[in-house]
């Protein structure tokens, strides 16, 4: 596997001003054989960014020896796929589709994808849940053509967003497509967070999975709702099982810790922390 760190995990990555160069000199000094750029409307890399600047950053990456292979968007919280204003459907897959291409310029071979929200505590929305499954569809459906025309592979996550939150759901989802462009991004820390177990996940989506996010996560229950993301080592995932799955379904893909949000050195403690999981 590949060991990756997320651009939104780099200083003012989350903000997406931090310099996609000094972001990659952080992940390269850290120890990361590549990084996950990310993409917003507006930002160090966005929708409009040119051919030519994305063929820079590729070559920014190849000259630091580091794998540029998946792009994430996060588009989704602020355009829902599956909002209830056909003119935000529209809009989102516009601006995913116009992510696709960068990815395309950026030699990745794979695109993150929220494919909807039904409710989540980053977006206003609340969209019925059948609806919202129908929509997501729709949207999946729309951005394949791009996907296809301009070789990237879709990849959906599973993230808090109030859908498929079950991982056979997700493989009905996933295989009512014929496109072997579409596929999984199989968040870990995310599974955990909603109360079920990564490595039962892994077994059941198989190689659907076809890029991996890591976090940790505390199962702190004390009767008040209290949990929490945190550093990779010092929660709740139970790393050797989901190391072990990963390989039993032939998993060697990239490995991209989303660590959020950035503090000093966190790019150091992560780096580590992933070596010793890496080896589990």
């Amino acid at each position: 596997m590949i060991k990756c760190i997320s651009y939104w995990s780099t200083r003012d990555g989350l903000s997406n001003t931090e310099p996609i160069d000094r972001a990659m000199d952080a992940a390269k000094a850290a120890g990361f054989a590549g990084i996950e750029l990310c993409i917003g409307p507006e930002g160090a890399l966005n929708v409009a960014t040119s051919q030519a600047d994305c063929e820079r950053f590729r070559d920014l990456a190849a000259q630091r020896g580091l794998a540029l292979q998946t792009l994430a968007s996060g588009m989704s919280w602020g355009s829902n796929p599956t909002s209830d204003d056909p003119a935000v459907r529209r809009r989102s897959i516009e601006l995913h589709a116009a992510a696709l291409q960068r990815a395309a310029w950026l030699g990745c071979q794979a695109m993150l994808f929220v494919p909807g929200v039904v409710a989540s505590p980053i977006c206003p929305d609340i969209i019925r849940y059948d609806v919202a499954v129908d929509r997501a569809r729709e949207a999946c459906k729309q951005l394949l053509d791009t996907a296809e025309r301009v070789g990237v592979d879709l990849r959906i996550e599973n993230v808090w967003n109030g859908l498929m939150y079950s991982p056979l759901e997700l493989c009905q989802f996933v295989d009512s497509f014929a496109s072997k462009r579409l596929g999984v991004y199989f968040d870990v820390g995310n599974v955990l967070g909603y109360h079920q177990y990564p490595p039962h996940w892994i077994e059941l989506l198989g190689q659907r999975i076809r890029r991996v996010h890591i976090k940790d996560y505390k199962l702190n229950f004390d009767w008040s709702g209290s949990y929490s993301f945190c550093e990779l080592l010092q929660g709740d995932v139970p790393w050797q099982a989901t190391m072990q799955a990963l390989r039993k379904v032939g998993y060697d893909g990239t490995l991209v810790a989303e660590m959020l949000p950035h503090s000093d050195g966190l790019l150091e403690r992560t780096s580590a922390a992933m070596d010793k999981i890496m080896k589990m």
